[in-house]
């Protein structure tokens, strides 16, 4: 603790979060996982500075890396938004008791707002793992007041077993029932929000369709982790619940373009 007289040095998300550029990439980030090359872009500065603000990103824990399971060469950096929510409070506290934050609960999707529905649509290259795990939570979530769909770019023949035994067991959600869909059976259709789940099919629809917003959630397929349903299930849990992170972070987004609607 600094002495009177004494500046104490800023809290470490002060520091990072202050610097002009890696506020841009953070908030390039918190909209969707992206690759290097993406934020050079979008940034629109060199790709060696770049990547080092992302390493002092990732050195604060703020910022996590992945190897793309599409094309290995590339790396998606994903947002840790809860640890920023931990250190935005802590740097609020440090400055003055009084400044400690309360987490704000999520916003539901409610009141007049829920006739006018949000469309969302979910992709992973099956439509047997991630994508169905993201539809049927947010579906879950939302109390069924957002039109979320799922499709697969190359759908498997049936769900995961690992799919139905986690939302059943996790969260008490059936979806035996359920079948892949192909991308192809929703051409047409415009999507409020089109998230894709894996790497593979991020590329397969990367321009397909006219829709107002699109996202990218790099997830490893659980399947691959295990050569037996057994092996594979601890992974389906983790996977299961990363994207109910996602899911409640997505739901103040999905709030905000329901508002936007309401109000035009």
């Amino acid at each position: 603790m600094a002495s009177p007289g004494q500046s104490a040095a800023p809290p470490v998300f002060v520091r990072l979060a202050a610097h002009p550029l890696r506020w841009r990439l953070l908030t390039e980030l918190a909209r969707s996982d992206c690759r290097v090359r993406e934020l050079v872009t979008r940034v629109d500065q060199p790709q060696n500075l770049v990547s080092y603000h992302l390493r002092l990103l990732r050195d604060g824990g703020l910022v996590t890396a992945t190897r793309s399971s599409f094309d290995g060469r590339d790396s998606y950096y994903h947002l840790d938004l809860d640890r920023c929510a931990e250190a935005l409070t802590g740097s609020a506290a440090a400055l003055h008791p009084a400044l400690r934050l309360q987490a704000a609960p999520a916003i539901p999707l409610g009141g007049e707002r829920r006739s006018r529905h949000v469309d969302v649509l979910f992709v992973c290259t099956g439509n047997s793992a991630r994508s169905p795990i993201a539809e049927a939570l947010l579906r879950r979530r939302t109390a069924a007041h957002v039109a979320v769909t799922s499709a697969g770019s190359q759908p498997k023949p049936r769900l995961h077993p690992n799919t139905i035994r986690v939302l059943r067991e996790t969260f008490d959600i059936d979806v035996a029932d359920q079948r892949p869909r192909h991308l192809d059976t929703l051409t047409g259709r415009r999507f409020d929000h089109v998230i894709t789940l894996c790497d593979r099919a991020r590329e397969a629809c990367a321009e397909s369709g006219n829709h107002l917003r699109r996202i990218h959630w790099s997830i490893p397929d659980p399947a691959t982790a295990g050569d037996t349903d057994q092996a594979s299930y601890p992974a389906f849990q983790r996977t299961a619940a990363d994207i109910d992170t996602r899911i409640r972070h997505l739901l103040p987004v999905l709030d905000a373009t329901t508002a936007r609607r309401f109000d035009s």
